[in-house]
């Protein structure tokens, strides 16, 4: 296993620990992360409240339940996070219900990117440090098998056209980028992270 992995496995935060920690930043009116402001206070406090509603919401399918549970290997999925980013905010409930579903193949850990910048380097997307990142990590083999993120295709897809369209990245896409995340229902993160575990188990990764 990757030096910078296993450290990263060894100070990481399950699904719970990660929530108290975004709370408790929260009431002394603090984000996780480097940087301090008031909009990425509000952007955590928006998706505290967003992720308690997607915990009660979100719904795992049976067929991905069946293809998780029935995994030859046991797995870290290590997710690099902050409490301010909303695609992780949006993601990281399906995560954990997935995991939670796996009869234990899935073991969630999540870590800050902020505090983990020589593990964020090693995944960044187009030469940027975007979150969510999920690392699969095989317990049995201690090998990194795969990654994914930062967000589902059709989320990338919306990003990359309207930035190719208008230039910027604005509170218009953001909203737009929501709307699509409470249309989808957790679909293609379910899906898109399936297919990479399949792929694994089938050695075609």
């Amino acid at each position: 296993m990757k030096s910078t992995v296993a450290k990263a496995l060894f100070h990481s935060y399950s699904y719970a620990e990660y929530r108290k920690l975004v709370t408790d930043l929260l009431l002394e009116g603090k984000s996780t992360g480097n940087e301090q402001s008031e909009s990425l206070t509000n952007y955590s406090r928006l998706n505290e409240a967003r992720m308690n509603r997607l915990e009660k919401t979100i719904k795992i399918s049976e067929d991905v339940i069946s293809k998780l549970q029935n995994l030859d290997n046991h797995y870290f999925w290590l997710v690099l996070s902050e409490g301010w980013c909303g695609d992780a905010a949006q993601i990281l409930p399906i995560l954990n219900k997935m995991a939670a579903e796996s009869d234990k193949k899935i073991d969630l850990r999540i870590v800050l990117r902020d505090q983990n910048e020589e593990l964020m380097n090693q995944y960044l997307t187009n030469g940027g440090r975007a979150i969510p990142k999920v690392i699969v990590v095989c317990k049995e083999a201690g090998i990194v098998r795969a990654d994914w993120g930062p967000r589902p295709k059709g989320a990338t897809e919306l990003m990359a056209n309207y930035k190719r369209d208008f230039g910027v990245i604005d509170d218009k896409i953001k909203t737009d980028l929501q709307l699509w995340y409470l249309a989808d229902k957790g679909i293609s993160v379910q899906q898109e992270l399936v297919e990479i575990m399949e792929n694994i188990k089938y050695n075609r990764l």
